[in-house]
C-alpha cells in the first residue's frame, strides 16, 4: 500500500482559512451580548460559560477504536462541533471569572500558529539559533519591563531567563538547582533537606518536592514546612526564622524557600525583603513565584510587589495568565544559572556539537526538565510588539479598575463581606457569617450561579474565613458591563438563597 496522501498546500491554505474564520466567529460569539432576562439591560454573553456535560459523556460519544481508513476533513470538523464543543468551558468568555485569567489574543494565536508551522525543535542553539536567541532577548525585554535587577539579565555573568511551560515547572527546577547548590557545599553535612513556603503557597511546591524526593507526600510536614500567615495571608517572616532554627537544631538541612507574590487563593504578597534577608543569613535558595502578580509589575505603580527581588536566586511569572499570551508561557529568571545547569545538564554523544562545546551559546535543554522544546518565544514577541508596553499596561490597569469597581459594589450590599484584602484584579468575598452553616450557604450560592451558566466563578478556603468565593477579572474581552452583570447575577442568587432559608 502506498504512503497516505498528505494535505496539499492548496488544501492546507483553504482549511487554514476556514479554521481562522471559525476562531474569529467563536470570539465574536463570546463577545456578543444579550440581556439575561427581559427586565434587565445588563448584557451577558450567550451560552453557558461552564460546560454542562456529564462525566464520561464526551468519552462515550467517541468511537472505541481509531478509524482504519482516512476520513474527510468536513466530517472531522463537523464532529468537532458536535462532539467536542459541548464539553468546552469557555475560558475566553468575558463572563469567565473562575480560577485565574488565561487570556488569549490574536497576535498570540498567530504566533503559536507560526511556531507550529515551522515545526522547530529548539533543544539546542544549533537546532535553530533563532529559537534560542529570540527567547533570550524576550526574557531580557520582560525582565526590564517588570523592573528586575541586572543580575537576572542574559548579559550578567551568571544570570538569564528561559520560557518554561508553567510556574509549577519553574518551582521544581528552582528546587533542583537549590538542591544541587546545597550538595556542592560538600563536607560531611548530613540530615534531611527541608524546603519552606507559606500555607497559602501554590500546591506545586509540595508536588515539586515530591518529584525531587524531598518529601514523601502532601501529609509529610518535614520535607516541606508550611509557614503560617498573618491577617494579610502573607508569610510571617518571624515564623519562617523560627522554623529554620528548629530544623537546624534537629540536624536537618534547610535549603530552599519559595516566596509567593500573588497567592492563588487571594493574591497575597509575601514580604520579599524580610524573607530575602533570612534566605541570605542561612544561605538558602530563594525562589519567587510571581505567577499571578508578575504581569502587573509592567506598571510602575505595582512594582513594589517585587520589592526585595534582588535577594532572590530565581523568579518567575506567567504571561499566559493576564498578559494576552495564550497558554503555555511561564518566564523564569535566575541569578545562578551555573547551579541550574549543573542540576539539569546531561550530554550524550548525539547532542555534542561545536557551538555548544565552544561555550558561547545557550542550550535551553539544560534549563528545563524535557529535552525538546517548542518555539514559544514567537507568540510572546508578537504580543509585545503588537500591543507595546503601553498597551499591555493599559490592559492590566483596566482590569485593576474593574476589580476595584466590583469591590465597591460588594460594599453596597450588607449580605456580603470581603474575605481578603484585594491586591490585584481578584476579589474574595462571601455571604456574611461564620461556621459550617455559612460555608454551606456560600457553597450553594456558588453551585447555583455556575449551574445557571451566565457567569463562572470558583471558590477557596481561607484561614479564619472558611469557604469563600473568588471573582477573578482578567479576560481579554471582559469589560465593565460584564463585571456589573456578574454582580447582578450574584445579587439575584443571594436573594434566592435568603428566600430559600425562610
Amino acid at each position: 500500500m502506498p504512503p497516505p496522501p498528505h494535505m496539499s498546500p492548496a488544501e492546507f491554505r483553504q482549511r487554514g482559512h476556514e479554521l481562522i474564520d471559525w476562531i474569529a466567529s467563536y470570539w465574536d460569539q463570546l463577545r456578543a451580548t444579550h440581556p439575561p432576562h427581559p427586565t434587565s439591560d445588563i448584557p451577558h454573553p450567550p451560552s453557558p460559560v461552564l460546560s454542562q456535560v456529564k462525566p464520561g459523556e464526551i468519552f462515550n460519544s467517541l468511537p472505541a477504536h481509531a478509524p482504519e481508513h482516512a476520513e474527510g476533513w468536513d466530517q472531522i470538523l463537523a464532529d468537532f462541533q458536535r462532539l467536542v464543543m459541548p464539553g468546552i468551558t469557555h475560558w475566553q468568555s468575558p463572563a469567565f471569572f473562575g480560577y485565574f485569567s488565561a487570556n488569549a489574543s490574536g497576535p498570540a494565536v498567530l504566533g503559536e500558529l507560526l511556531s507550529a508551522g515551522l515545526g522547530v525543535q529548539g533543544m539546542l542553539w544549533t537546532t535553530s539559533p533563532a529559537a534560542t536567541e529570540v527567547e533570550t532577548r524576550m526574557l531580557d525585554w520582560m525582565a526590564q519591563l517588570i523592573g528586575l535587577p541586572a543580575q537576572f539579565l542574559s548579559a550578567s555573568p551568571n544570570g538569564g531567563g528561559v520560557i518554561q511551560g508553567t510556574a509549577s515547572e519553574s518551582t521544581l527546577i528552582a528546587m533542583l538547582a537549590a538542591r544541587r547548590r546545597e550538595q556542592a557545599k560538600g563536607g560531611t553535612r548530613e540530615g534531611r533537606l527541608v524546603a519552606y513556603a507559606s500555607t497559602q503557597a501554590h500546591s506545586s511546591v509540595i508536588k515539586g518536592a515530591m518529584i525531587a524526593g524531598i518529601t514523601d507526600g502532601p501529609e509529610d510536614r518535614v520535607g516541606v514546612r508550611l509557614i503560617e500567615t498573618g491577617d494579610s495571608l502573607a508569610m510571617d517572616p518571624a515564623a519562617l526564622e523560627r522554623a529554620i532554627r528548629e530544623d537546624l537544631a534537629a540536624g536537618r538541612r534547610p535549603f530552599y524557600i519559595c516566596a509567593t507574590v500573588g497567592t492563588t487563593s487571594s493574591t497575597a504578597i509575601d514580604p520579599l525583603p524580610a524573607i530575602g534577608r533570612i534566605a541570605r543569613d542561612h544561605a538558602l535558595w530563594l525562589h519567587v513565584d510571581a505567577a499571578m502578580a508578575g504581569a502587573a509589575c509592567i506598571c510602575p505603580e505595582y512594582r513594589h510587589f517585587l520589592a526585595g527581588v534582588e535577594l532572590a536566586d530565581s523568579v518567575c511569572f506567567n504571561p499566559h495568565k493576564s498578559l494576552l499570551t495564550n497558554f503555555d508561557c511561564d518566564l523564569m529568571w535566575t541569578s545562578d544559572r551555573a547551579s541550574l545547569i549543573r542540576a539539569l545538564s546531561v550530554t550524550p554523544e548525539y547532542l555534542r556539537n561545536k557551538a555548544s562545546e565552544g561555550g558561547g551559546v545557550i542550550d535551553y535543554r539544560d534549563w528545563q526538565i524535557p529535552l525538546g522544546r517548542r518555539f514559544r518565544a514567537l507568540k510572546l514577541w508578537f504580543v509585545v510588539r503588537h500591543y507595546g508596553a503601553e498597551g499591555l499596561r493599559a490592559h492590566i490597569r483596566e482590569h485593576m479598575r474593574l476589580a476595584e469597581l466590583f469591590e465597591g459594589l460588594l460594599r453596597t450590599d450588607d449580605r456580603f463581606e470581603l474575605a481578603a484584602p484585594r491586591t490585584m484584579s481578584l476579589v474574595c468575598f462571601k455571604l456574611r457569617g461564620q461556621g459550617k452553616q455559612t460555608d454551606d450557604r456560600n457553597r450553594r450560592l456558588l453551585e447555583s450561579v455556575n449551574a445557571a451558566g451566565r457567569i463562572f466563578i470558583t471558590h477557596t478556603v481561607l484561614p479564619r474565613k472558611g469557604y469563600v468565593l473568588r471573582l477573578a477579572i482578567g479576560g481579554t474581552f471582559t469589560q465593565e458591563q460584564h463585571v456589573r452583570g456578574a454582580w447582578e447575577v450574584l445579587r439575584e442568587a443571594a436573594e434566592a438563597e435568603v428566600k430559600s432559608e425562610k
